[in-house]
């Protein structure tokens, strides 16, 4: 039953054909068609420059004590948000304040002294002017007066330095910013050398990265002196923060310092660029990138689709006066927007190139063909 199906089918289609012949119909002709093309030419493209930075607090302050004790209260929490002047930790004051009062009490006997020389001298000067006691008499209770004197000083300047080391029993924050680590507990004995914490002031933030050689030698090409780098960076485009996750944060920020040095092993500067940190979202020691706007003036920029990748080389096809494609090798920068190139070497102004379809060409194939007449 299959075979008679097909007899019967194949006799149909043969009939079929002999019609169309006996009418002088054609059979339909194959269409060839062309690959889209692009000329290149050289244009003006922004791109955005990358920089692996990491962040710090612009008043980034060590607090350390100036005095030596038992730490007897912590008054903040890691990470807490603090204002200038809150307290941070307490030291126990039982020993500044008994150095205060001892200073007190001496300072009151240098003036008992002080008063007593100065009742003396004064006496002697009267007996002195009626001729009853000699000069010496005198010059001995002047000098002794102001030997009183300067013991007052002293004294005096002894309860102020009591006054200070009692004050430092009670370390407050210099600036507004968030606490670091804490290494230590109540009840630890501290001195000078002993870090508490850190306070970073976050109200800005630098992130710290290296300049190009690229954009330095662009610096060195301008002119540009020590005098003119605040205008320079005033100039400079805004620059944006993104995470390590990939996140960008919501402020811009500017180019704000750069150092004099080229670092020899790099061959880069260090540069900052300053954020602003209202909400307290970004802390010192976060990584991330800085990225940074950067015009690239009569560049050949061409489509990605146009590049044949084949293992570690690039080449695009550039289309001959004869129609016909070659492949030819070209350097490459990405553009940063997911869909072009800019071409370094390869192509010049005028060349003629396949976009799409470019991954279907074979060498020497012609891919150019006239419009059919209709």
């Amino acid at each position: 039953m299959k075979m008679k199906n097909f007899l019967m089918g194949a006799t149909a289609l043969a009939a079929v054909v002999g019609l169309m012949t006996a009418c002088g119909g054609e059979m339909p002709k194959e269409t060839q068609t062309s690959y889209e093309t692009l000329t290149v030419k050289k244009q003006d493209i922004t791109v955005p420059i990358k920089f692996s930075a990491r962040l710090k607090g612009q008043t980034d302050v060590s607090i350390t004590p100036q005095v030596s004790g038992q730490l007897m209260r912590i008054a903040v929490n890691e990470g807490q948000q603090v204002k200038k002047g809150a307290v941070l930790f307490v030291i126990d004051s039982r020993n500044a304040q008994l150095e205060l009062e001892s200073a007190e009490a001496n300072l009151q006997a240098a003036l008992a002294q002080e008063n007593s020389a100065k009742l003396e001298y004064e006496s002697n000067r009267n007996l002195f002017e009626k001729k009853i006691v000699s000069s010496y008499m005198l010059s001995n209770s002047e000098n002794a007066y102001k030997q009183a004197q300067a013991s007052v000083a002293q004294a005096r300047a002894a309860v102020n330095r009591a006054k200070v080391d009692l004050g430092f029993c009670t370390i407050t924050a210099p600036v507004s910013g968030v606490i670091g680590e804490i290494p230590v507990r109540p009840g630890d004995q501290v001195s000078p050398l002993t870090e508490l914490t850190m306070l970073s002031g976050n109200t800005t933030m630098d992130a710290e990265f290296s300049l190009t050689e690229a954009l330095i030698e662009e610096m060195v090409q301008a002119g540009i002196s020590t005098e003119e780098k605040e205008k320079y960076f005033a100039n400079l485009p805004e620059v944006t923060f993104v995470m390590k996750n990939g996140t960008e944060y919501p402020h811009k920020g500017r180019i704000s310092s750069m150092t004099g040095v080229v670092n020899a092993a790099t061959g880069s500067l260090s540069c900052k660029a300053t954020f602003p940190n209202p909400d307290g979202y970004l802390y010192s020691g976060v990584q991330g990138t800085v990225v940074m706007p950067y015009e690239e003036k009569g560049v050949i920029v061409i489509p990605q689709i146009a590049v044949v990748r084949l293992q570690d080389k690039a080449f695009v096809y550039k289309v001959q006066p004869d129609s016909t494609a070659t492949a030819t090798d070209v350097t490459m920068e990405d553009t940063g927007n997911g869909k072009d190139y800019i071409i370094k070497s390869g192509l010049k102004e005028g060349d003629r190139i396949v976009t799409i379809g470019a991954n279907n060409v074979i060498e020497g194939q012609k891919v150019l063909f006239p419009a059919q007449a209709k």
